[in-house]
Order: C-alpha cells, then sequence, then structure tokens
C-alpha cells in the first residue's frame, strides 16, 4: 500500500474575514473530492485570513500512479483558484 500526501500553502490577499475564507476553502475542498478520489481538507491557519494550508491524501497500489494523483491535484487547484501557490509539500509513503 502506497500512501500520497500533500501540503499546500495558498495566499489569497482578497479575503478579508474568515467567512470569506470559509466559503473560499470549501467551494475548493468540495471541487476536489468531487474530481478526485482523495481526503482533503484545511489542516493549518484556520484564524489567518488570507492563508489557506491544505492537506490531502489517496491510497494507491503504485508510487507512480500515487505520485500522479498528487501532481494532477495541484496542478487542478492552482488552475481553479484565484489564491496564489505559495508552498507545496508532498510525500509518498
Amino acid at each position: 500500500m502506497i500512501i500520497g500526501t500533500v501540503i499546500i500553502k495558498l495566499y489569497a490577499p482578497w479575503v478579508h474575514s474568515l467567512k470569506e475564507k470559509r466559503m473560499v476553502v470549501k467551494s475548493l475542498v468540495d471541487k476536489v473530492k468531487h474530481r478526485y478520489n482523495v481526503s482533503i481538507a484545511e489542516i493549518d491557519s484556520q484564524d489567518f485570513h488570507q492563508t489557506i494550508t491544505l492537506g490531502a491524501a489517496c491510497v494507491s497500489d503504485e508510487t507512480r500512479h500515487a505520485n500522479s494523483i498528487i501532481q494532477e491535484l495541484i496542478n487542478y487547484i492552482e488552475e481553479n483558484t484565484e489564491a496564489s501557490l505559495e508552498e507545496v509539500s508532498v510525500e509518498i509513503l
């Protein structure tokens, strides 16, 4: 069993309240869950308006497949949000 994990940090300068941030995060998480078979959630920076930290994980039987899913997920998030990608940390276990 291979587990692929990713931590994605985004910066959304137009967000000025936690309510706005919650709407952005919920929309992005729902889109990713609908498109990919991964677990994803906001894992850090919940009290900061403009910083979004998402964690996602997938399970596969091949390292190459897990890596492919994670890379597609990163590209999808980058293309489907106005927030800028600040940091990405990928780990395949």
